[in-house]
């Protein structure tokens, strides 16, 4: 989920704000109409689930791999 704040608003609350974001919450910082900061978590070195998470995230919307691609990368370079 995400949360839109005012900077003011941001400067007041900035715990309560940091520890949505530590519960997985996104927090936008505006300043007037316009937002001008982002508050995201920091996945932890450890947390294998989030790096996999990030990498599915990544891999969205592009086609898929082939086996000839992974045999032609493998296979660059060589000489037989």
């Amino acid at each position: 989920m995400t949360i839109t704040v005012k900077v003011g608003e941001a400067k007041t609350r900035l715990s309560e704000l940091l520890a949505r974001v530590e519960a997985g919450e996104e927090v936008v910082i505006q300043r007037g109409n316009d937002p001008v900061a982002r508050l995201t978590p920091i996945p932890k070195k450890d947390d294998f689930a989030a790096v996999v998470a990030e990498v599915k995230a990544m891999r969205a919307g592009r086609p898929r791999t082939t086996v000839d691609e992974i045999l032609a990368w493998r296979d660059e370079g060589r000489r037989f």
